[in-house]
Order: C-alpha cells, then structure tokens, then sequence
C-alpha cells in the first residue's frame, strides 16, 4: 500500500512537473522578448478573455512528431474551452514565443479539432492569431493543415460564430483563416495581415512600404474592409469581442439573449424630427437617430456596437437592442458621400444581412439614401455585381426585417434599402420622406426642360414646379396609397412603433423554395 502511494505521488509529480513546463512556453527568453514588443503571451490573452478560472485546456502535451527542430511546448498554440460571461467557447491562441507560433501539422490539426468540437457542441470559436505563417519543416503536411483550417471555418460559417483576434504578424495562407471567419478584431501597433509581406513587394514589384503601411490595423480596416475593428490595445480588443458576443446566439439554431437595460419600450422622443433637417440634401448625423430610437444604456454607456466604423462610412452596420432585443441596424449615414451606396458599403452591407439571417438576429433598416454613386470608378468596379449583393442579401433573409425611411428613397436605392418588394415586413415612413424615382430637382430638370428653357424667369419657374412635384409625388402618401409602405408615422413615436412591428413578427416563418444553396453575385 505504501510503495502503491508512492508510485501515485511521482505520477502526480510528474505530471505537475511537465504542466509547468509546458506552460513555461517558448522559455524566460522569448516571454521577455514577447513583453517587450507590447504583447501579452498567448496563455494571458486566454485569461483575460475567458472568466477566471474557466479554462479547460485540450492538447496541452501534443507535439510535433518532426525530428528537424527540438520539441516545441503544446506545439505552438493553446487550445481548449471555457466561458465568457457564463456563455461556453471554444478558444484557441496561438504561442509566438514557440517557434513563432508557426503552424505544423500538429499544430493545425489542435486547431482543427476545436473547430470541429465548436461545431458539435454549438458554441462561438474564438481564435488569437499571432504567428509566422506554416512550419517551413513541416512542408506540405503544415500546409494541409491550413487547408483543413479554411475547409472547417467554411463548415462552421452560419452554424456558430467565428471570431478573429489578428494580435501579431498573419501572412500568407494564415490570413485566410480569419477571412474565412465572421468578425476579424486587430490592435494598433502589434497587428500585421497582408498575403505577401513588404520584402516580397519591394523584389516582385519594386515599392517601398513598410509592414503598418501595408498590413497595419487601420489599413487593413479603412482601406480593405477585411477587419471589423482595430483597437488601441488588446485589453480594449477583448473587451470588444466580449460587447459582440453579447449580441449573437451561440449557434444558428438560437435565438440572442434578450437583455433589459432598462429604458422604456413607450419612450417617446418630441425633439426626434428635429435631427434631420428639411432639406434633403443637408447632412445630419445618423448615429444621433441610432442613439435616440434603440434602448438606452443606464450610465451614458454607447447603446449600439459599430463594425467597420472607418471602412464604407457612407453605410452604418451595427447591433443595438430594441426592448431587449438584439437586432442589426443597417443605416444610410448622409454626413459620408451623403449616404449613397457604393461598391464598399454594399459589400459591407450584404455581409451583415447575411450574418444576421444565418444566426436569427432582426433586421433593421435607416433609410436616407439619394442613390448609387455615380462615376466611371465605380462603374468600372462593378458597382452592378457588388449593388446586386444588397438585393440578393435582402431577398433571402428569413429573418425579421423593418424599414424604415427619414427623409428620402429616390430610384434603385429605394429598393436597394429593402423596400417591401425585397421582403420587408413592416415598413414606415417619417411626413418628411420623398420616395421617387429622383431627387425633385433632377425630375424636374427632365421633365420641364422645354418650359424652362422658354421662361422668362427660369428660377422662379424651376422652384415652383419643384414644389408641386414634391406635392404631387415626391412625398409617402402616393406610396401609402398603393400599399407599398405600412403608415406614415409620427417621428416622435419611432421606438414605440419599431417595437410593436418587431413584437408581431419576432416569430415569423417564412418558406423557400428548396434547393441546395443560391448563387450570389460576386
């Protein structure tokens, strides 16, 4: 019995023994380099992500079976599960004090086994890429693993959320992954995504850019529209990524936590109308509709969460609450290129319809939009295919989808907003809105070229037929008339009528006709 404890007291020794080794990382050496250049190690981020002490680690002993390097701990990524505010995931972050955390069969197949068990139990995956790129030892094997990385993000895609912390260097293949993923987080300084790096740039085609130029945070944001938000540190990144999983479900077969924060579902708003102004082609702030309409947070706490804030500004895409319940706003935003729609906002656009029909999160549509922007540049860009995304988005979510328009709708993007032929549910109007098929100004221009041309006074004849056209028809009761919006509504009332068409139809089903997926513009 006593010679039997002692054999269990040396495993357990052991055992503990080579715990603290492996959570030693890549040694003193390179944790001391990893803190220098302002990055926590990939065994922090999870801490600081997760609620304490609900980490499960899975792999922690795995290794690489190649003999060309020396044993590499956990083989570069820590992976496993725990909890966010109570809620479940699977996590995974890669070590770049391990062999810069480059990935090798092993590595990617710890990897493709949190996806998998993610998939299975129906919880968001959370990854922390900080790496080299593939395992130049492993060859062909660490590319495969990629390959089986990207086949089980596209699985996954609509089934959980995927979500990406990019919190170091991502290139080549690695940066495929998280643009496979729902929502991709960087941080200002320590994050680099790009396909070739700026050697490969400089000897291939002969520019001069450095690694923030070319693959910086805010570049890969305002100019790609690959990364949802970049954030000024990676406390702030988590703490984002934790506001986000407030508003999704776990999987596609829920529905989000309804939340009460509080505000009143009665509220109404007198100063609301005020906010936009009379003239429909001055600017005003959408947010400060946004703020006003969705329920408020107790502590001047910001009561919607904005994705791609710098990138296709013309276009709002964001998730809020309306009397506790999560929804996505989409918003025309007049203070950018007037709130037209380009080729970037209706890419920006469509993807969010898309992630908010695949995990049942309601549809809300601000509209205040003059048009497609014109120009040979998005023409010859394909403002066609891309404008098409928004309409394709639209006709096919199932979910719960309310539009309504403030001020103006005028010709393609009217429909392109989600009018009632796209499937709106509910749709209202503010007394301000002109729905047409252009701005009064340009119809009238066309339609009475002769007779203006032949006044006396132009000007004085240009304004007064100005006015009757927007009497006649340019305003919502010609559409309310015909059944194409729902009711003109008191702007004062806004939140109190968007919750009660959201109540009525928070439920809906909605039949399609089967088939195996659709083809949508590219």
């Amino acid at each position: 019995m006593v010679e039997d404890n002692q054999i269990k007291r040396r495993q357990l020794a052991e055992l503990e023994e080579r715990r603290a080794k492996v959570k030693e990382m890549g040694g003193r050496e390179r944790v001391e380099r990893q803190k220098k250049q302002g990055k926590l190690t990939a065994r922090e981020r999870i801490d600081m992500l997760l609620d304490k002490g609900t980490f499960r680690e899975i792999g922690m002993f795995a290794k690489s079976r190649s003999t060309a390097y020396r044993e590499v701990q956990a083989d570069g990524v820590v992976a496993g599960y725990g909890e966010i505010d109570g809620r479940k995931v699977y996590i995974f972050s890669q070590d770049f004090t391990s062999m810069g955390g480059t990935l090798s069969e092993i590595h990617g197949k710890k990897i493709c086994s949190i996806l998998d068990s993610a998939m299975r139990a129906g919880c968001p995956i959370i990854g922390i890429n900080d790496s080299g790129g593939a395992r130049i030892q492993d060859g062909v094997d660490s590319l495969s693993l990629y390959g089986g990385m990207f086949f089980r993000n596209t699985m996954a895609s609509g089934v959980i959320p995927q979500i990406c912390a990019i919190l170091g260097p991502t290139a080549g293949g690695a940066v495929y992954s998280p643009a496979l993923m729902d929502f991709v987080f960087m941080v200002q300084g320590i994050s680099h995504a790009f396909i070739t790096g700026p050697r490969v740039v400089k000897a291939v085609m002969g520019q001069e850019v450095s690694e923030e130029e070319l693959g910086g945070a805010t570049v890969v944001q305002r100019k790609a529209g690959v990364v949802c938000r970049s954030e000024n540190s990676e406390e702030e990144c988590f703490q984002a990524i934790k506001e986000l999983l407030s508003y999704l479900p776990s999987n596609n077969r829920e529905s989000p936590k309804r939340v009460d924060w509080g505000d009143s579902p009665d509220r109404i708003d007198s100063s609301l109308f005020d906010i936009a102004p009379a003239k429909p082609s001055q600017a005003y702030d959408m947010h400060k509709i946004i703020e006003r309409v969705f329920d408020q947070r107790k502590g001047g706490k910001k009561n919607y969460f904005e994705l791609f804030p710098i990138f296709a500004t013309n276009i709002i895409t964001c998730f809020s609450r309306l009397n506790g319940w999560s929804v996505g706003i989409i918003a025309n935003q007049p203070m950018s290129k007037a709130g037209c729609l380009d080729i970037d906002a209706c890419d920006k656009a469509s993807r969010f319809i898309r992630f908010c029909d695949a995990f049942n999160i309601p549809i809300i549509n601000l509209v205040d939009v003059p048009g497609y922007l014109p120009g040979t540049n998005q023409e010859w860009g394909g403002i066609i295919r891309h404008g098409a995304k928004m309409l394709y988005a639209y006709s096919e979510a199932t979910v719960p989808k309310l539009t309504l328009t403030i001020r103006k709708a005028y010709g393609g993007s009217y429909l392109g907003m989600c009018s009632k032929d796209l499937g709106a549910d509910v749709v209202f109007c503010w007394p301000s809105t002109e729905l047409a098929v252009m701005g009064a100004e340009g119809a009238v221009a066309i339609i009475f070229r002769k007779e203006l041309e032949e006044a006396e006074n132009p000007e004085e004849l240009l304004k007064q037929k100005i006015r009757e056209y927007r009497e006649e028809f340019a305003n919502p009761y010609k559409a309310a008339a015909n059944l194409h919006i729902d009711d003109v509504i008191d702007p004062a009332e806004t939140r109190l009528r968007l919750i009660e068409a959201l109540e009525v139809i928070i439920n809906k089903v909605e039949p399609r006709l089967q088939k195996k997926h659709g083809v949508m513009p590219t």
